[in-house]
């Protein structure tokens, strides 16, 4: 006796959609997503001598470095911001992009002994990676928001923003974005051809230089400005400093240029991922 189509909760059928899972079905494995988060945090720190703490040793260590070599030795500019407040919010940001991008730039390499033998929207993994790194980020950045009311009790620092704080938050969520995007692309990328694993590492080094983490936007010549401005991490690394430390060069259209670029790189991440990612199992 046939069973009708209407007893099944959900059908997996070999075709790939462009939009991949929906809301509903990711809503379902929402306590995977959990696992997945908790166990890599874990995992990161079993058997350490200092366990989470090297959340904080990394981003510490990186920082006494750019003091001394970009504030004492090359001399630059921080705008008359500490020097530990201007580095270590820069550095915190980067590190989150970073991270990000990596864990999530080869998802396919490192699960298909997972994606070939179990179903569950591919789009889980990714997601866990980056809502681990937000996560870690959180540590440091609590680290840099207690240096920041130490300066402003202890020093004559002024502080003072001239950006609204709620656009703190909106920053992290768009750079979150931007390296899960591109980490979406590259996943496939790497899926089919590993050597370019390597390339994305040199490309995520140099794209630092080009995104004001150990420079302000002001200290670039005017006539190159316009140049880093074309990356969508610049302006939100200025807003982030305006927003915390009272100095950094942003605009309302720059802001929205960032905002429109995370979004159409989303959009376009999404839909590559989704329609790519079942093709990659029988490459990988």
């Amino acid at each position: 006796m046939p069973i009708e189509e209407s007893n099944w909760d959900w059908e997996i059928v070999p075709q790939t959609s462009w939009w991949g899972t929906s809301l509903a079905e990711f809503w379902q494995y929402r306590h995977l997503v959990t696992g997945l988060i908790r166990k890599d945090f874990l995992l990161s720190y079993q058997q350490t001598v200092l366990g989470p703490l090297w959340v904080l040793l990394q981003p510490i260590m990186t920082m006494v470095t750019y003091v001394l070599v970009f504030g004492k030795v090359i001399g630059v500019s921080t705008q008359g911001t500490p020097p530990i407040l201007f580095y270590l919010a820069g550095i915190v940001l980067w590190n989150l992009f970073n991270d990000a991008f990596v864990g999530t730039s080869t998802t396919f390499r490192d699960n298909v002994h997972i994606f070939s033998k179990v179903y569950f929207p591919r789009l889980i993994m990714p997601f866990a990676q980056v809502s681990g790194q937000l996560l870690r980020f959180s540590i440091p950045f609590l680290l840099l928001i207690l240096l920041i009311g130490f300066y402003w009790v202890f020093t004559p620092w002024p502080g003072l923003s001239t950006a609204p704080l709620f656009l703190v938050p909106l920053v992290i969520v768009l750079v979150a974005a931007i390296s899960f995007a591109l980490g979406l692309i590259f996943s496939v990328i790497t899926g089919k051809y590993r050597d370019i694993t390597y390339v994305a590492g040199l490309g995520i080094r140099l794209l630092m230089f080009l995104t004001p983490v150990i420079y302000p936007v002001s200290y670039l010549p005017e006539k190159w400005r316009w140049l880093a401005q074309l990356n969508p991490l610049t302006t939100l690394f200025e807003v982030f400093r305006l927003a915390l430390l009272g100095k950094g060069m942003a605009t309302v259209p720059q802001f929205l240029y960032s905002f429109t670029c995370t979004l159409v790189l989303l959009i376009v991440a999404l839909l590559v991922f989704n329609k790519q990612g079942d093709k990659l199992i029988d490459v990988v």
